[in-house]
C-alpha cells in the first residue's frame, strides 16, 4: 500500500507543469481534463499528488524559519533564514515569498482537482469515488489557508484558479481574516463529511479533517471579546472529543517513534507530507538543513552544525522529559538508529577524532545541543531512504493526535483562568505522561502552552499558538516573546581552570547586549513586495474585503 501511494505521487509529479508566479497554478486544461480523470485509479493519482511536491517550498526553508525560530525555539542566525530569529525579515526576504508561492501552489493544485475532476468523472466512476476526492482536495486546500490566515491574516481566496487564469485578471483582492477562516470552515466540513473513517495509510480521512476544524474552531474562539468566543471553544471541544473517543486511534507509547521513518504514517499521525528519497523536491529537505554533520548523513548534505534548540527552551525542558533526545541531541544522548555499522551515533559537544585528538570532527553549536527531529541517519541507516538532492523519506507530519488532545485541553479551558475539568486533565496528562511528567490536578493556559511548546518542537507549529495567545492576550503574547532568552549563547571558557570541552560547565553563557524586541506590527507577516508589485490591491495600505460566498 505506501508503495501504491508512491507511485500514484511519481505519475502526477511528472504530469504536472507551472505557470503565473502569484498562483503558481498548474490547472489541468480542457483538453487534459477531458481525458484524464475518467477512472479511480486517475483519480487517486491525482489527489496523491496532493501530499508532497507542491508543498515543497513551503517545507524546504519557510515552515520552520517562521514557525520555530520565530517562536524562540531553534536558534540559527544566518543570512536571510536567521532574520526570522531577529525578527528582522522585510517584505523582500526570499524564504517569505518561498513561503507565500509555497502555499498558494498547494491551493492551486487542490483547485484543480476541485474544478476539473468532476466534469469528466462524473459517469465514469462512482460518485462516492469523486466526493472523496473532493473531500482530500477540500482538506488540502483548508489546511494552506489555516496556514496563510495565521501568518498573513488577509489574504485572496483564491477559489477557481482556472478561471482567474483564463479570464487574465490576476488582481485579486485580499480577503478579511474572517472571510478566510469561513472559506476554511466550509472546506472542513465538505471534507469531515465526504471523507472515509479509514484509508490507505497517509491519505487524509474524516478524523483529520475534524482534528483541524478542532483547531480552526479554537482558533477563532481566542478572540475572547468576540461574540461568538463561548460557542467556538465548545464546537473545537466536541470535533476535537469525536476525533479521540470514536476514531480508533492513540498515542503511541514511545514519543521518538513518531519521527522515526519506518513509522511513517503511524495511527498518531493525522496529516503528514509524503516524501521520498530521489530527487531535490520530491524528498524530505529538513536532514539536510538540520543535521549535524556529515558523520550522519553520510554525504555532504548536513548544514545544521550551528542550529540548535533556544538556550530559553532548553530551560523550560524538565529534567526527565523522555521527549529531549527525540527533539535536539544533548550531552551523552546516544542512537542506535543513527550510524549502525558503528554501534550508534553518542552526542559529544565537541567530537574529536579519536585517532587523532587534534582534528575535530563535529564543533560546538551555539547553545551546546544540535537538532534530533527528523534526522534519521545516512542511506545505510535508512535502507536506501536517503539521497543527495536532499531526499529523505520521512515523513512531514503537519497535524498529530497528540496536537487534539492539547486542543481538548484549550476548548475546555475556554476563557477561564484555569480548569481542573476531568476530561481536559485526562488528554492533557496522557501527553505529560508519555513524556514521564506528573500529572497535573489544574491547568491554565500558560500551562497549555508550555506543554504545546515542548511536544510539538521543531514541527513548525509553535507560532500558531503563539498567536493564539495573542489573540487572547496581546499584551501578554508580546512580553511572553520579549521576555525569551533566544538570543542567549555559550562561549568557550578559555581559562587555566576551565572544564572539559564536553561539559556545559566547560562554557560561560553570553547574553546579548541588545535583546530583540518584538511590537505588535511584527505579528503578522508582510505579503512580499514582488506580489505587491504585481498586484497592488495587495498593497498594506489597501484595505481587505469580505469574500462574497457562492
Amino acid at each position: 500500500m505506501k508503495n501504491t501511494f508512491k507511485y500514484l505521487f511519481l505519475l502526477l509529479v511528472l504530469m504536472s507543469s507551472c505557470t503565473k508566479e502569484f498562483l503558481e497554478i498548474e490547472p489541468v486544461d480542457r483538453l487534459t481534463a477531458d481525458s484524464f480523470f475518467k477512472s479511480e485509479g486517475e483519480i487517486k493519482a491525482a489527489t496523491a499528488a496532493l501530499y508532497g511536491f507542491p508543498w515543497f517550498d513551503y517545507n524546504d526553508k519557510f515552515a520552520w524559519v517562521a514557525g520555530d525560530c520565530m517562536s524562540g525555539d531553534l536558534y540559527h542566525n544566518w543570512d536571510q533564514e536567521g532574520q526570522f530569529f531577529y525578527f528582522s525579515f522585510n517584505s523582500g526576504n526570499a524564504h517569505l515569498s518561498s513561503g507565500w508561492k509555497g502555499l498558494f501552489r498547494v491551493v492551486s493544485y487542490a483547485n484543480s482537482v476541485i474544478n476539473d475532476m468532476p466534469r469528466p468523472a462524473t459517469g465514469n466512476v462512482p460518485q462516492e469515488v469523486i466526493d472523496e476526492a473532493l473531500g482530500e482536495a477540500r482538506f488540502i486546500r483548508g489546511m494552506a489557508y489555516y496556514i496563510l490566515s495565521e501568518y498573513w491574516g488577509e489574504v485572496p481566496i483564491v477559489e477557481n484558479s482556472t478561471e482567474i487564469v483564463v479570464s487574465n485578471d490576476f488582481f485579486l483582492p485580499k480577503n478579511t481574516r474572517s472571510s478566510v477562516y469561513e472559506f476554511i470552515r466550509r472546506d472542513l466540513e465538505f471534507a469531515a463529511q465526504n471523507l472515509p473513517a479509514t484509508d490507505t495509510p497517509g491519505r487524509v480521512t474524516k478524523w483529520s479533517a475534524l482534528g483541524l476544524l478542532a483547531k480552526l474552531h479554537l482558533t477563532m474562539a481566542s478572540g475572547l471579546n468576540d461574540p461568538e468566543s463561548s460557542k467556538n471553544f465548545e464546537l473545537a471541544r466536541q470535533f476535537a472529543a469525536d476525533v479521540i473517543t470514536n476514531s480508533g486511534l492513540s498515542l503511541l507509547p514511545n514519543y521518538a517513534d513518531i519521527f522515526m521513518y519506518d513509522n511513517n504514517n503511524n495511527e498518531e499521525s493525522l496529516f503528514a507530507l509524503q516524501w521520498m528519497e530521489g530527487s531535490y523536491a520530491i524528498g524530505n529537505s529538513r536532514q539536510a538543513n538540520w543535521a549535524r554533520s556529515s558523520l550522519i548523513t553520510g554525504n555532504t548534505e548536513a548544514w545544521g552544525g550551528y542550529k540548535s534548540m533556544t538556550y530559553d527552551f532548553v530551560q523550560q525542558v524538565d529534567g526527565g522529559d523522555r521527549r529531549q533526545p527525540a527533539i535536539y541531541m544533548s550531552i551523552g544522548d546516544h542512537y542506535p538508529e543513527i550510524r549502525k555499522n558503528d554501534g550508534g551515533y553518542t552526542y559529544y559537544i565537541v567530537h574529536r577524532d579519536p585517532d587523532d585528538p587534534n582534528t575535530v570532527l563535529e564543533n560546538a553549536s551555539a547553545t551546546l545541543n544540535n537538532l534530533k527531529k527528523y534526522v534519521i541517519g545516512s542511506n545505510e541507516d535508512t535502507d536506501g531512504g536517503v539521497s543527495t538532492g536532499q531526499a529523505t523519506r520521512i515523513n512531514q507530519i503537519l497535524l498529530r493526535l497528540a496536537d487534539v488532545y492539547l486542543v481538548y485541553a484549550e476548548a475546555a479551558l475556554g476563557s477561564q483562568a484555569s480548569t481542573t475539568d476531568a476530561t481536559a486533565l485526562q488528554y492533557f496528562n496522557a501527553i505529560r505522561a508519555r513524556a514521564n511528567l506528573p500529572s497535573k490536578s489544574s491547568i491554565t493556559f500558560m500551562d497549555v502552552l508550555k506543554e504545546r511548546r515542548i511536544e510539538f518542537a521543531l514541527e513548525g507549529i509553535n507560532w500558531f499558538d503563539i498567536k493564539r495567545y495573542y489573540y487572547r492576550n496581546p499584551a501578554g503574547a508580546l512580553e511572553y516573546l520579549n521576555s525569551m532568552e533566544r538570543e542567549v549563547s555559550y562561549y568557550r571558557d578559555n581559562g587555566p581552570n576551565a572544564a572539559d570541552e564536553n561539559s556545559i560547565e566547560g562554557y560561560i553563557l553570553n547574553p546579548p547586549s541588545n535583546p530583540i524586541t518584538i511590537n505588535e506590527s511584527q505579528m503578522w507577516l508582510p505579503i512580499p513586495s514582488a506580489e505587491v508589485v504585481a498586484n497592488p490591491l495587495l498593497a498594506p495600505d489597501v484595505p481587505a474585503e469580505e469574500y462574497i460566498f457562492k
